[in-house]
């Protein structure tokens, strides 16, 4: 992305970042992942930066509201999907309640592994999206 600047406009660069995204490979997006918390905890399994944390915590705003049973089906269904496909349940949470994050989670599990991976890319590509955004309105 540094070498691609200066970019023309915003669209520019969200193109690019897209375009970067999808060049690399699954070993990059697994260390993506790892760089996100569980939904529902705090910590990532490797360092975040301070924004990172709490852009985290913004975006999954809807868990801390939500019922016990709900956390523990969210956290149940988290070890699941991490044993099934040996990485971190991600969805762009952003306006999604957390009902709706354990309906997508519990849809996802039946999944093959290979489609899964790809569909968890292309949510790590709406977060990454979403920060690109935020950051460029700072």
């Amino acid at each position: 992305m540094s070498d691609a600047r200066p970019f023309k406009d915003a669209d520019a660069l969200l193109h690019k970042a897209d375009s970067v995204w999808w060049s690399l490979s699954e070993e990059d997006w697994l260390e993506a992942f790892r760089a996100h918390p569980k939904i529902g905890e705090q910590r990532a399994a490797t360092a975040q930066s301070e924004q990172a944390r709490s852009w985290s915590a913004q975006e999954q705003s809807a868990i801390q509201d939500a019922a016990t049973e709900t956390k523990k089906a969210l956290a149940a269904r988290n070890r699941e999907y991490e044993e099934r496909f040996g990485f971190i349940f991600i969805v762009c949470a952003t306006g999604k309640t957390s009902s709706e994050m354990l309906t997508i989670l519990q849809e996802r599990l039946p999944n093959d592994p290979a489609l899964e991976l790809r569909v968890a890319a292309e949510e790590q590509r709406k977060i990454t999206r979403l920060r690109l955004e935020k950051l460029l309105n700072q």
